[in-house]
């Protein structure tokens, strides 16, 4: 029986992934050098440590860049394009039914503790999560499922108790391996990339009611079981 929902966070809750892309082609434009979404996509959901956006863009003008005011720069117009972003469809809904439902309420992010608290407190639903691991707290982030076994063993569940919502193929590769019934929810940027490996793709969280989600996946195991 379901017990618990883990979240991810930027592009699941809050699209931070459209503004943080859009900043960064403005300044790679600045520079007439061009950003593709299959090369920047490497690093959605596990982290930009995994692609140096400096180097791939110095390579294509042939000459480094002021590394530290070009990143500050950078984040001060994510942060102005981040601030007329509310939550995604149907966040709120899935928060107020699984409250209901007395279900745990989880976030596993790669990104930073005090990205996601901030943001969450901003937004006002981070009273709402009984756990939060972060990407600044883990050893290895997605890919990597460390983020939902130790989102999981604080929120006191099992994997077959629970199911987890992304929008990247990372994501869904984490959750997956740390054996939880995945379904993603891409956002404009991710709905872009290949996510046939979700256990379930939805819209967004409008398409499907949490009760009906959670019928879908005990039937899905059921399924299986007999298989």
């Amino acid at each position: 029986m379901i017990q618990a929902l883990i979240f991810d966070f930027d592009g699941l809750i809050l699209d931070t992934e459209e503004s943080e892309f859009r900043s960064w082609q403005e300044l790679y434009a600045e520079h007439n050098a061009t950003l593709p979404l299959e090369d920047w996509a490497v690093c959605i959901g596990s982290g930009v440590e995994v692609f140096d956006v400096f180097a791939y863009l110095e390579r294509q003008i042939g000459r480094p860049v002021e590394r530290e005011q070009i990143a500050l720069r950078r984040r001060e117009r994510h942060l102005v394009l981040l601030a007329e972003k509310t939550l995604l469809p149907g966040v709120e809904d899935y928060i107020a039914s699984a409250k209901q439902l007395g279900l745990k309420l989880g976030v596993a992010s790669s990104s930073s503790r005090r990205w996601v608290t901030g943001h969450l407190e901003r937004l006002g639903i981070l009273h709402h999560f009984d756990y939060i691991r972060c990407g600044d707290e883990v050893t290895r982030k997605k890919p990597d499922p460390e983020l939902y076994l130790t989102a999981m063993q604080g929120l006191g569940v099992e994997a077959q108790q629970s199911i987890a919502l992304e929008d990247s193929p990372n994501g869904v590769r984490a959750a997956q391996r740390a054996g939880i019934f995945c379904v993603a929810i891409p956002n404009i940027i991710t709905g872009q990339l290949p996510l046939d490996h979700a256990d379930l793709r939805l819209t967004s969280m409008d398409e499907m009611p949490l009760e009906k989600l959670i019928d879908y996946v005990e039937q899905q195991r059921t399924l299986q079981k007999k298989a």
